[in-house]
């Protein structure tokens, strides 16, 4: 019985931690996101890529990409200035764990598990800028499936920082019907190395 209570309340004792660790990770990437239109531009082009894809008639199919075009650089530049802003945070509070499931204090315990969030964002930010400059020849349909792998990849990773690894690829699922492998092989070559080179170790 003694062992159960006390088993009870490492648990209990666990999830407050856990909790209040979460808590702390979300509002510091919610102090520096907010200063920005990321989410709602992030929104309006994968929402305006699904029109333009959907679209038969071909005059107001290239309408619609040519309004996106605006809305892709804008939410490159924000993604950019925020990796910026997000860089002048200290080290020590922006590790992530490689482990996929949430664990208090791994930062600390075991540095060598972790990797720096400020660095993955610098990533997501050159692999934005290069797809939205269509600087590769793609078609306007195999750039934007490019462009939508990215911004979901760098989704992926600021759940990844606020929950953990395992929640992320849930949320990734749950909402685009797309797995973290899938995304990730959906990148482009550059950001798919980097990526894989820093969280992987």
């Amino acid at each position: 019985m003694d062992f159960f209570f006390l088993a009870l309340f490492a648990g209990f004792a666990f999830h407050i931690v856990k909790t209040h660790e979460q808590r702390r990770r979300i509002g510091l990437l919610g102090s520096v996101l907010g200063q920005y239109q990321i989410e709602k531009l992030m929104e309006t082009v994968t929402e305006g890529y699904l029109r333009a894809l959907g679209e038969k008639d071909l005059a107001r199919r290239d309408q619609i990409w040519q309004l996106l075009a605006s809305a892709e650089i804008s939410l490159s530049d924000q993604f950019s200035r925020f990796a910026q802003e997000f860089a002048r945070l200290d080290a020590s509070i922006t590790r992530v764990s490689r482990f996929p499931v949430a664990l208090p204090w791994v930062d600390r315990l075991f540095p060598a598990f972790t990797f720096d969030l400020r660095e993955l964002f610098k990533i997501h930010a050159r692999g934005l800028a290069q797809a939205a400059l269509a600087q590769s020849g793609l078609s306007e349909r195999d750039r934007a499936y490019r462009l939508s792998a990215e911004l979901f990849l760098m989704q992926h990773s600021c759940h990844w920082f606020c929950k953990s690894k395992a929640v992320a690829s849930a949320r990734l699922l749950r909402r685009h019907q797309t797995s973290h492998a899938q995304v990730l092989a959906a990148v482009s070559p550059e950001t798919r190395r980097a990526y894989l080179a820093l969280v992987a170790g």
